[in-house]
């Protein structure tokens, strides 16, 4: 997260929830604005206008639709990156049994605590980042460790079919924890989302002035409409939300990976 993203300082819910409220107060005061010159506008003008509203409102699907693709496009890469961390992983664990005997016991103690520290990051707030960035140092920690283990076991026996399979599988595991981190980093560009509120914004507007150049008011419809298309920019906000929003990424494929290892590692009975 980065200083120019301050919309990550306030929660999803009351992003929407303001959202919800403006447009109900711009809606208000376009139909005040528009009961107010009523008198003064000949039919032309109002048939505009209806053009003009409905310019607005498709400008604002296209929005929705747009932004939706790339929060979601974000939300995918998210989750897929976390499905090929647990392959990456899994394989290395796999992979270990291939390393002479007097390493094997010291590097599944070594992934196990790897395995728990990827879970336990894998839950904690992107804002929390002195936390985070504590995490990523022991994860660091923990990767040089592997690789040197990895580095002797090959001077031990430098086949390539069996070490070096090993510290392949290890270099996939730690560049796909690069990734994951880099994908962390990846949202919707603020300008779009602050485009996107504002046309929202200004569609409620529209809605009431034209409702009030015609001199009837349409509460329900408009709150209806309001509140459906609040909770669209909710989603959307949230799916581009890592470890913050509601919607979080399955992290599943990787605690399989960790209680397999922990089977694995655990000393035969």
């Amino acid at each position: 997260m980065t200083s120019t993203n301050f919309l990550y300082l306030y929660s999803s819910v009351a992003i929407a929830a303001s959202l919800f409220g403006l447009m109900i107060v711009c809606n208000e005061f376009g139909f005040r604005m528009g009961r107010f010159v009523q008198e003064h506008t000949g039919d032309e003008i109002k048939t505009l206008t209806g053009s003009i509203q409905a310019s607005i409102l498709g400008l604002l699907a296209l929005l929705l639709g747009f932004t939706f693709s790339m929060a979601m496009q974000r939300y995918d890469g998210r989750s897929m990156a976390v499905i090929e961390e647990a392959n990456d992983i899994g394989t290395a664990v796999l992979r270990v049994q291939l390393l002479p005997d007097e390493y094997q016991a010291e590097t599944y103690q070594l992934l196990a605590q790897y395995m728990t520290l990827r879970v336990a990051v894998g839950r904690i707030d992107i804002t929390r980042q002195d936390e985070r960035q504590l995490h990523n140092q022991q994860i660091a920690q923990l990767q040089h460790k592997l690789w040197a283990i990895g580095v002797a076991a090959t001077n031990t026996d430098p086949r390539a079919v069996t070490t070096g399979a090993f510290t392949k599988s290890l270099n996939d595991m730690i560049d796909i924890q690069g990734t994951r981190n880099a994908l962390l980093q990846m949202h919707v560009p603020e300008a779009v989302m602050l485009l996107l509120f504002l046309v929202f914004i200004s569609a409620g507007g529209i809605i009431g002035y034209s409702a009030g150049l015609s001199g009837k008011r349409i509460l329900a419809p408009v709150v209806l409409v309001s509140l459906l298309i609040t909770l669209i920019v909710f989603i959307i906000i949230d799916l581009d939300r890592p470890k913050r929003g509601l919607i979080q990424v399955d992290q599943t494929p990787i605690i399989e990976v960790q209680r397999g290892l922990l089977l694995l590692s655990a000393p035969p009975v």
